[in-house]
């Protein structure tokens, strides 16, 4: 059955995002800490081919993705989207695991975003302890999707817009140092691809194991489908957004980590690598340091610590409305489906806010340890919802399709069926599972490593098939989905 009318009844979330809000959060939603904090990493790893190869196979990947969520959504607007869809056109254990995940998933990125600002904000205060800036930063977050959804879209679209402004100023910058043109960039070209191992350090298996880390950069593109639950007019935005992604995904990463490449050495020791102690500095800032700007390396070091915030911004926004969605379907406790009179969950919101708090560990591991802990947990659930997302999209069409509805009612259709979501899954698939395969090859297997990598799969599992033989829910036949009438 189709389930979804439950989100909209009343009291219901409003419908407050407009078309800037949602274009901005399209353009801007996964421009954060995997981007300017964690992209050192990729090229310090993989080396400079290595990160590009994998940031335009990973992207290509997103992209189709995208154009699938783009039809869903527009078709079906629901803040729960990957946890409806799952259960609509999959299974309904599928979609209440899906739900769950993508919860656990953003609400542990909150806590990454957090233990990142720590980070940045080592910059100028290296003395203060990290924990008082994760508080503060939480408490703002906290705030700012407290009041309305109104005020999320528009602290959302003035972030997004500092970080798009400044990708672009950067690439400008970057661009000018590698020709020559600016001062300080006497460093830069192509030579850098040419030094010890690279282009391609580390071979496959190098581009495997930063492929969770890209993916993890990646993270957000898929808000405009949390998003569409609150949008105007769903059915003329969404699609509108979802054109945007691929012209994203080429400036701000393709560009960004070429610029990146070009100018600093992978073998500089100052990228974030698992054996460097000082994570703080991004290779954006780096850049700006290699010309000789150092001003404007503390300037970039503001912007990036808007970005961080942004993200946890974002990540609170879309894991409180899943839990919120999840209650009003039955599959969460009743308590977090309560609105409160300007239409914000709440009750939501506080669960969320308890599980970020993850990032107070930091203070008592260290930040590194704690940081690249988290962003691999979530990376790995983070590729498990853009599974569901592809299967999902999958099995909609073919239901769609086999019940004799015509394609042209659909308000948007993915131009990449069914190259798009199989080529997402396979992929997906195979960057999830071959994440952390080197372990295996040892004589003695780091279970803690392996732990930490794998434990996203194992606990989807658990939840879905401990749902599926509680509920003795099965798999949605074509012929028996249902589909809301959009007439």
């Amino acid at each position: 059955m189709v389930k979804d009318t439950k989100t909209t009844e009343q009291p219901a979330l409003r419908r407050e995002l407009k078309a800037r809000h949602l274009s901005m959060i399209a353009i801007g939603g996964s421009i954060g800490t995997g981007l300017f904090v964690a992209s050192g990493a990729t090229i310090s790893q993989a080396g400079p081919g290595g990160a590009l190869l994998s940031y335009i196979l990973i992207g290509l990947m997103v992209y189709f993705l995208m154009t699938s969520l783009g039809e869903l959504a527009a078709f079906m607007p629901v803040s729960g989207s990957f946890s409806t869809y799952g259960a609509n056109y999959v299974e309904e254990g599928f979609g209440f695991a899906l739900g769950w995940n993508y919860w656990y998933n953003w609400a542990v990125t909150i806590a990454v975003d957090l233990v990142a600002s720590q980070l940045v904000m080592t910059y100028w205060f290296p003395d203060t302890p990290g924990w008082i800036w994760s508080a503060l930063f939480l408490c703002l977050i906290f705030l700012l999707n407290y009041i309305s959804v109104k005020g999320f879209g528009e602290a959302e679209y003035w972030f997004s817009l500092i970080k798009v402004v400044t990708v672009i100023i950067f690439i400008g910058v970057g661009v000018l140092m590698i020709v020559g043109i600016l001062r300080g960039g006497e460093g830069a070209g192509w030579h850098n691809w040419q030094i010890g191992d690279a282009p391609f350090a580390g071979g496959f298996s190098a581009m495997i194991g930063v492929a969770m880390i890209v993916g993890f950069s990646f993270q957000g593109t898929e808000l405009i489908g949390i998003a569409a639950g609150e949008s105007e007019e769903p059915a003329k935005n969404i699609p509108r957004a979802v054109r945007q992604v691929f012209w994203r995904i080429l400036l701000f990463y393709v560009f960004a980590i070429l610029v990146i490449s070009l100018i600093i050495p992978y073998t500089d020791s100052n990228l974030l690598r698992n054996d460097v102690k000082d994570i703080s500095v991004s290779p954006f800032t780096l850049v700006f340091q290699h010309a000789g700007l150092l001003s404007a390396a503390a300037v970039m070091n503001a912007v990036i610590l808007t970005a961080v915030l942004s993200a946890g911004n974002s990540g609170m926004y879309a894991s409180t409305r899943m839990l919120f969605t999840l209650a009003r379907e039955g599959k969460a406790p009743r308590l977090f489906g309560k609105l409160s009179k300007g239409g914000v969950p709440r009750n939501a919101l506080y669960a969320t806010t308890v599980v970020a708090a993850l990032c107070f560990l930091s203070s008592m591991f260290g930040n590194q340890t704690v940081y690249l802990w988290l962003l691999n947990t979530s990376g790995m659930t983070g590729f498990i919802a853009w599974l569901g997302i592809a299967v999902s999209h999958y099995r909609f069409r073919r239901g769609y399709v086999s019940q004799g509805r015509d394609l042209s009612d659909l308000p948007y259709q993915s131009g990449f069926f069914p190259l798009g979501p199989i080529f997402a899954f396979i992929l997906c698939l195979i960057i999830t599972l071959g994440q952390n395969y080197q372990a295996f090859l040892e004589d003695r297997i780091d279970w803690y490593a392996v732990a930490a990598t794998y434990i996203g799969i194992p606990l989807f599992l658990v939840i879905w098939f401990g749902y599926k033989l509680t509920k003795k829910s099965r798999f949605v036949k074509y012929q028996d989905m249902q589909f809301p009438d959009t007439k």
